[in-house]
């Protein structure tokens, strides 16, 4: 964002076949995303470049949790590639969003990072249920009683 309003950069830039994947990164106020193409953009490269911007634009139904500066309870609709949620926690911070099978598969380790998920069911990027921590809860209870007796 430039203060209000959103802004897109586009970056082209050149790579090795073997270093280039297509990927996608989205965390609702931020998405950066990664085509490929093996020509410069005329003919055939071209219209495969189109196609990649349609599709990743393209919302297929999977949904995933995101955070804001108040909560981590948006739910945002993922699109083109990013087929899983993620949940990243740092010391003073927990980023979720959408991101493509690509992105968890090189997420071997990041600088400040503490923890990295993801996961492929809808809004599975979540904290625990509220039915879940009152059963651990309760047992935790149940059992520091049992030890006083």
């Amino acid at each position: 964002f430039v203060g209000d309003t959103a802004a897109t950069v586009k970056v082209k830039s050149c790579a090795s076949s073997n270093d280039c994947k297509i990927w996608s990164l989205n965390f609702g106020s931020a998405k950066i995303s990664s085509s490929c193409c093996d020509t410069d953009l005329s003919g055939f490269c071209f219209i495969r470049y189109l196609l990649y911007f349609f599709f990743q634009s393209s919302s297929y139904g999977k949904k995933c949790y995101s955070c804001d500066e108040k909560s981590c309870s948006n739910i945002l609709s993922c699109t083109g590639s990013e087929d899983q949620c993620l949940k990243a926690t740092g010391k003073s911070m927990v980023l979720k969003g959408c991101v493509s099978e690509a992105i968890c598969n090189a997420t071997t380790s990041v600088p400040d990072v503490q923890s990295i998920s993801c996961c492929e069911g809808n809004l599975c990027n979540g904290a625990e249920s509220v039915t879940q921590s009152f059963l651990f809860l309760c047992c935790s209870l149940l059992s520091f009683i049992l030890l006083l007796h």
